[in-house]
């Protein structure tokens, strides 16, 4: 809405003036008709006025813009400016002093044309780069700045703001010869307009295709569990490569991503398999390391048992009341040895005192 403000307010100072062109003459012509003849003075008089009108008022707008420059720390606009300036309001004052409106009147209509388009506006976003003759003369720094017209100045706008690239879907051969489809995404800004501007056609689609041949490159030299498992490292050596790159540009790459990685479906079914298999393998590990411990305990409770003599008796009669807490259930009770031996015993010692 600022640009537009300026720009509706030239043509209704225009159609005033030319109003009061108009008017001045019609005033003229009334004087000549009423008195019957010409009355050369009065007429002089009025133009000599609506010249000095003209005047005034380019006098004061040049002023404006004057200031306009000033602001905008331009030196060589201001430069310039002042000394068509001074040119404009000599030519001005000639031909005002001579009556001459329509001269004043094709001037003033030259400022209106010439002036407007020297203001350009930056936003606090941008960066302009001022280009004088096709050489670069400066950057335009946010706010009002002013540049001289007629194609002499030119402003190209450079975007300051992070910028988001989409990397297309590249197919890609691993290390270990595994085809595989990546895609990505690419986070940079421009930290230098003028690199960005002078140093590369169009640093967009250059960091875009940069970024194409880079995530292949790279990719392409680890193997495919690298690529699942060092997801966060690849990116950072991804990041590291392409700012490398592109910093003669003016471009700062902040950060890389990979999104997503697609297997075959061949090379899915495999993988699958190997997960399978792998975490049978955990399995049987596992079990195995377990009764390898409960063999371990039970060989350190046997020992612990074995020291005493009614531990085996205190073991098997505990054995025999879990037995018993079953019901329909058959007893097997054994008997120790030593109690036969005492049996055997004793009817040896019957049988000799019997004799």
């Amino acid at each position: 809405m600022k640009n537009k403000r300026p720009r509706e307010f030239f043509p209704k100072l225009a159609l005033i003036i030319a109003l009061a062109v108009v008017a001045g003459n019609l005033k003229a012509i009334s004087v000549f008709l009423g008195t019957g003849g010409v009355n050369m003075n009065e007429v002089l008089g009025m133009l000599g006025n609506i010249s000095y009108v003209l005047l005034g008022l380019g006098l004061l707008w040049l002023v404006i813009w004057l200031i306009l420059a000033y602001m905008s720390k331009q030196r060589g606009t201001l430069a310039v400016l002042a000394v068509f300036t001074l040119t404009w309001g000599a030519v001005g004052t000639w031909r005002a002093s001579a009556g001459d409106v329509i001269s004043l009147f094709v001037l003033f209509i030259l400022l209106w044309v010439t002036l407007p388009p020297m203001l350009k506006i930056v936003n606090q976003y941008q960066r302009a780069v001022l280009l004088r003759f096709g050489k670069f003369a400066g950057i335009l720094e946010p706010g009002l700045n002013v540049i001289l017209p007629w194609g002499i100045d030119r402003a190209m706008y450079i975007d300051l703001r992070t910028t988001t690239i989409d990397v297309p879907r590249q197919d890609i051969i691993t290390k270990d010869n595994v085809p595989v489809s990546v895609d990505a995404v690419v986070y940079f800004f421009v930290f230098d307009p003028k690199l960005a501007l002078l140093a590369v056609q169009d640093f967009r689609q250059a960091t875009t295709l940069l970024a194409q041949t880079m995530l292949r490159s790279v990719l392409g030299s680890h193997e495919l569990d690298e690529m699942l498992t060092q997801r966060e490292k690849l990116n950072e050596v991804l990041r590291n490569d392409l700012d490398k790159a592109t910093d003669p540009w003016g471009v700062r790459v902040t950060g890389v991503e990979i999104k997503a990685v697609d297997l075959p479906e061949g090379m899915k079914r495999a993988m699958a398999k190997q997960a399978e298999a792998e975490r049978e393998r955990r399995a049987k590990i596992i079990a195995a390391e377990g009764e390898y411990q409960a063999s371990e305990k039970i060989a350190q409770a046997a020992e612990v048992i074995g020291k005493t003599k009614v531990g085996v008796m205190l073991r098997m009669l505990q054995t025999l009341n879990d037995i018993a807490a079953e019901k329909n259930s058959t007893i097997i009770f054994p008997l120790p040895m030593e109690i036969l031996r005492y049996f055997n015993k004793a009817g040896d010692f019957g049988d000799e005192a019997s004799s």
